[in-house]
């Protein structure tokens, strides 16, 4: 993993250096540059993903953002970068480090607490550090949870997925292939969840960057190959979504260890 940042801009780096500037006379613990900048993945239409790390009261919080979207209206290196592409512009993400797991709901997919951690302790680039708080983080995070939260979280993947699988089915012998599509995506994904979860490796998302994350992250090219083929239905309204739900039952048992 790379440890400097690559943007893929001179816009991205100005505008990088600016915010780091900003933030360095702001009572802020670090700033952090994340997702596909982080990783050397972005192109010229990407946004600028910052996350602010910070241990400030909800009041303190409130004027430190306020002088963010001044100093961020102000500033002519911002709307440069904003000339690039209809999407590249800065994308500022504050948090506190104080990763939470959520209650998940038996259709919603999964939920981001991995993804959280990943993003902004494995996967990010420090810019700024003020204080030692992102090394704390990485000190609780590193290399994962305890083994009883992962068991748990493990389980509780798995229910949901295998549950969503179960569905599928039913669905189509209704002729419902949207929701029972919809059923098969969200497994998709909780599939993705445990597979991270049971190789104790934290990951970046789980509707994109798919194929990085199986092959070179994870180091399962086999497995990519497989798993993309399950959300390509040639014959909508069929039995089609019954059987790569079928494909995709089989691979959770294949590839989620304990």
């Amino acid at each position: 993993m790379q440890i400097e940042a690559i943007y893929p801009s001179v816009e991205h780096r100005r505008a990088a250096q600016a915010i780091t500037s900003f933030f360095a006379e702001q009572e802020v613990d670090a700033v952090l540059l994340t997702c596909s900048c982080a990783r050397g993945k972005a192109s010229r239409g990407s946004c600028l993903d910052i996350a602010v790390l910070h241990s400030l009261d909800d009041a303190e919080m409130f004027h430190v953002k306020h002088l963010w979207y001044q100093f961020h209206e102000s500033q002519a290196v911002f709307k440069e970068l904003g000339k690039l592409g209809e999407y590249s512009h800065v994308d500022m993400d504050f948090t506190d480090g104080c990763f939470q797991p959520q209650d998940w709901g038996w259709t919603g997919g999964p939920d981001n607490f991995e993804l959280e951690i990943g993003n902004i302790v494995v996967y990010s680039v420090p810019l700024l550090e003020k204080t030692d708080h992102y090394q704390r983080l990485r000190a609780r995070w590193l290399p994962y949870y305890n083994d009883e939260l992962r068991r748990g979280r493990l389980a509780q993947s798995r229910k949901y997925c295998l549950n969503n699988l179960d569905h599928i089915p039913p669905f189509v012998e209704r002729e419902l292939y949207f929701q029972a599509f919809q059923r098969l995506y969200r497994a998709s994904q909780e599939f993705l969840q445990a597979l991270f979860i049971s190789r104790r490796v934290y990951p970046i998302a789980y509707d994109k960057w798919i194929r990085e994350q199986i092959e070179d992250i994870l180091g399962i090219p086999k497995l990519y190959r497989q798993f993309v083929g399950l959300l390509e239905i040639t014959h909508f309204e069929s039995q089609e979504i019954a059987r790569k739900a079928a494909e995709l039952e089989c691979l959770f048992h294949t590839y989620i260890v304990e």
